[in-house]
């Protein structure tokens, strides 16, 4: 209380920051939130005021079996039994002196009285020790209303429920043990003792010696430290970050109570060695697992011989959000099969049968932090299926603690059993597991995908089991079949356009003849003439520039959107042949081919002079009898993951062609079956090498053809001014053939 006016009813209080509060007596009275104290309440035991109620809890061991003794008193000075009920009567009971039938209730206690008092006697230390050696007429009454009123506790001393008041520590000594953790987390590592001298330090430096002499002992220091900031036995790295973590910290939890909710997003090295499609060489694959929370279903996954990039995660939330098609062995065990939504109904909307495999549109995706998951085509992605990528807090296991006990599992029940497990270290590594590698990537793909809906989603919970049902039998199917039935399932199936839009942006400006420039490639296609002398209307950083998205996988081909259709149209590079194929390519390769091209002091003017070098990387030219022998693991293992990126590219590109893509890569041929005595290295580079030569062969013959014909004699200097202009209008006497010729003119040119 900061002030108070009696005659005019007014208070000022201080409010718990130190703020005044302005207020009066009647208001005071009358307000909701405030209540009388328990400090000063004449209605509560003392061992009550100023804190919570008292307990059986609250009383020592040996303090607890005095007050269950003198609650026995108490019953039998009541009703006659030490227990307090006839039924469980003593073979003794009732003593003559506490007959309920012959004797009061004041007799009874008086004769209690002259017990005690004789057992006193006859045994003063056992009495001292029970606290049973002067309890008088008026102690028996209390204890009765006590017992009535507060349960057996009531019977027990007030002087047996101290309050634990701990370390008792100065201001000073308080304000030196912050300052000092304060410091401490910026230095290395310290020892208890050191941290004790700095304490002194502080306190003598800005208190005094005086000061000094209230400091404790070393071991009451080292207690408080614990009590306070915990134990000391983390690494120095550790304990600052985690301190780091602890300063931001909410408090606050997220309940998780619906699927897609929380869906968990990592990537680890498959603990298993494979062979790659192309040659056959034994090499290493990223497994990248989406796992949804409430439900623990693995919602979707991938391999990459490669390390996971946005795109891929892109990917990976698309497939999230898309049903799984049936592959041809899974049987109609694996169709979808939960009672909230029929599977006709699925099939109907899909266009294809539906595996029972949850699928949704996920609200919150949580991940570490790696580099894929903070750049700007993340956030794009983000934006475009609605949903929020967050990284997992620092030094937190329970962020993510559910997707890395799902690679613990799936180890444990899969991966352990394979041909070529490397186990989890050097140490426990077989002999040879790359000789005993013997799936491939797509047959690892395949075996994971049937494991996962076969077995993993009808595997019986162990310490997963929801909350509201903690010992019933669940599995990942069962309680996504049971959250359909108390929320409904919204069937909500993105369209094929949702490929495009989730692949990364660049935004260029479209030249008058060549078409867009991106990633050091010309792009063109009969899409960009109406849009080539026109402003896209953008303002900000993208003045007047168009938006193109493109697949780093597969950079043959951009998508651009037509702005006033919103029809995607696919444009290739200006560098491919128009017919034949051409080997799979990625942005590494293309970084490597203007890395040689600057290296031999060559400038290419257009994108057909970058083909020939290309090919030349890819070893077009090499004969084949050369390849196998010339060629290292590590370049074979280059080679095979552009064509296996090529592939995952043309996996999730939809089957509809786009405009524009007439004359672009036919897909993969299919190989024919070796023969014994056949060479797969051999066959596997014959095949790419048929496909670089047809492109070159292509390529030549395209250039002889284009060199065959008279070019068209160049326009005049008025034609080609009139031609460019766009605010001159046609003159009636030349037509509009005019223009049109000087353009020809001049694209000859």
């Amino acid at each position: 209380m900061a002030k108070f006016q009696p005659e005019a009813g007014k208070i000022v209080l201080h409010q718990s920051d130190g703020t005044p509060w302005q207020t009066t007596v009647r208001e005071l009275m009358h307000h909701p939130a405030v209540r009388p104290s328990t400090r000063t309440r004449k209605d509560l035991p003392a061992a009550s005021r100023g804190r919570q109620p008292k307990s059986m809890l609250d009383l020592p061991a040996d303090k607890h079996r005095l007050a269950m003794l003198r609650v026995e008193h108490l019953h039998e000075v009541e009703t006659g039994f030490r227990s307090g009920d006839p039924f469980r009567a003593l073979p003794w009971e009732p003593k003559p002196d506490y007959d309920p039938d012959v004797t009061t209730l004041t007799e009874r206690r008086h004769a209690k009285v002259r017990e005690l008092r004789q057992a006193a006697v006859a045994h003063p230390c056992q009495a001292a020790e029970q606290r049973l050696d002067k309890v008088s007429y008026r102690t028996l009454v209390r204890w009765g209303l006590g017992l009535r009123k507060f349960g057996p506790v009531g019977c027990a001393d007030d002087r047996w429920l101290r309050e634990a008041t701990g370390h008792r520590i100065t201001p000073e000594v308080r304000e030196a043990i912050l300052a000092v953790r304060h410091e401490t987390l910026h230095r290395s590592k310290l020892t208890g003792k050191d941290r004790e001298r700095l304490i002194h330090q502080y306190v003598r430096e800005e208190f005094g010696k005086e000061a000094e002499e209230e400091i404790p002992s070393y071991e009451t220091l080292r207690v408080l430290w614990q009590e306070w900031f915990g134990s000391s036995g983390a690494r120095q790295r550790y304990a600052v970050s985690a301190a780091r973590a602890q300063e931001v910290a909410t408090g606050r939890h997220v309940v998780v109570s619906r699927p897609g909710q929380v869906v968990a997003l990592d990537t680890t090295v498959l603990p298993v060695k494979v062979r790659e499609n192309m040659f056959g060489d034994p090499v290493n694959v990223h497994l990248s697992l989406a796992l949804d929370v409430y439900t623990h279903s693995i919602v979707a996954f991938r391999l990459t011989l490669v390390s996971d990039t946005s795109v891929d995660i892109a990917m990976i939330l698309r497939d999230v959000m898309m049903p799984l098609p049936m592959r041809p062995d899974w049987g109609e065990d694996m169709e979808w099969a939960y009672p909230g939504v029929p599977s006709t109904v699925v099939t109907e909307f899909a266009g294809h049968k539906t595996a029972g495999l949850p699928f949704f549109s996920p609200e919150t995706v949580t991940t570490d932090h790696g580099s894929v998951y903070k750049n700007h085509h993340l956030v794009e992605v983000q934006r475009v299926i609605g949903a929020n990528v967050r990284p997992s807090r620092v030094l937190r296991p329970t962020d993510k603690q559910a997707v890395e006990r799902a690679f613990g599992a799936i180890q444990s029940l899969l991966f352990r059993i394979l041909l070529g497990y490397q186990g989890i270290d050097a140490a426990d590594r077989g002999l040879n597991p790359e000789a005993d590698a013997c799936l491939t990537v797509a047959e690892m793909e395949h075996l994971i995908a049937t494991w996962i809906v076969k077995i993993w989603q009808n595997r019986r919970f162990g310490s997963y089991a929801p909350s509201w049902d903690p010992l019933g039998d669940h599995s990942p199917n069962s309680l996504f079949a049971a959250s359909m039935a108390q929320g409904g399932f919204a069937l909500q199936i993105p369209s094929a356009d949702l490929y495009y839009k989730l692949l990364p942006q660049h935004r260029v400006t479209i030249h008058g003849r060549r078409g867009v420039k991106i990633k050091n490639l010309w792009y063109d296609g009969p899409a960009l003439d109406d849009w080539r002398f026109r402003r896209s209307g953008r303002g900000g950083v993208a003045k007047n520039k168009y938006v193109f998205h493109r697949d780093p996988r597969d950079p043959c081909n951009v998508y651009f959107q037509d702005p006033l259709t919103h029809e995607w149209h696919q444009l290739r590079w200006v560098g491919l042949p128009e017919e034949g194929q051409v080997p799979a390519f990625s942005d590494a390769r293309v970084r490597q081919v203007m890395r040689d091209l600057r290296d031999q002091g060559l400038a290419p003017k257009s994108d057909k002079e970058l083909l020939p070098v290309l090919l030349d990387l890819i070893g077009a030219k090499v004969p084949v009898e050369q390849w196998p022998t010339r060629l290292t693991k590590a370049q074979r293992t280059e080679i095979a993951r552009e064509e296996a990126q090529a592939a995952a590219a043309a996996a999730d590109r939809p089957h509809t062609p786009l405009p524009g893509a007439e004359g672009a890569r036919p897909a993969p041929r299919v190989p024919r079956p070796s023969e014994p005595g056949d060479n797969v290295v051999e066959l596997q580079w014959q095949r790419r090498v048929e496909q670089g030569q047809l492109a070159i062969d292509v390529e030549r013959r395209r250039r002889r053809e284009a060199g065959a014909h008279q070019p068209a004699p160049s326009a005049s200097l008025s034609q080609r001014l009139r031609g460019t202009s766009l605010m001159d209008l046609i003159d009636e006497a030349t037509g509009p053939h005019v223009l049109d010729n000087s353009h020809d003119a001049e694209e000859n040119h």
